[in-house]
């Protein structure tokens, strides 16, 4: 990957209330983001994977008339987070709980993992996995 550095990785998502999603983030995942500034909040999912919440408006301004409006698409499922935790069940009611929506509880998938599906306010899917033993 060129001059990439190996090993740190940022998925940024774009939403239309970085308080609010600061905040239903911090309470899905059961910890505070590692930076909340105007503009940028972040969280540390692993070694190296952080994910970043970032207003609309803010990109927007940045990428200005050389791609839609990402406002344009907000409630549209436009990414999925696929999360290991220790309990999907417990994981799935507390994204509801949060202010998130429900859109498939845990089963047995096809490929081996015990998932359920849900949305954030902003409509990013949320996959919440354990393997199957």
């Amino acid at each position: 990957m060129g001059n990439a550095k190996k090993g740190n990785t940022m998925f940024i998502l774009y939403v239309k209330n970085q308080e609010y999603s600061k905040d239903f983030y911090t309470d899905i995942l059961e910890y505070e983001p590692i930076l909340h500034v105007p503009g940028m909040t972040e969280f540390k999912l692993s070694e190296g994977v952080s994910l970043g919440i970032m207003p609309e408006e803010g990109i927007r301004r940045i990428m200005g008339n050389e791609v839609p409006n990402p406002s344009k698409g907000n409630g549209i499922p436009r990414c999925e987070i696929y999360l290991f935790v220790d309990n999907p069940d417990k994981a799935y009611t507390k994204l509801i709980e949060a202010g998130g929506k429900g859109v498939s509880s845990c089963e047995l998938r096809p490929w081996g993992d015990y998932v359920s599906y849900g949305a954030d306010p902003d409509g990013h899917i949320i996959a919440f996995a354990k393997k199957h033993e």
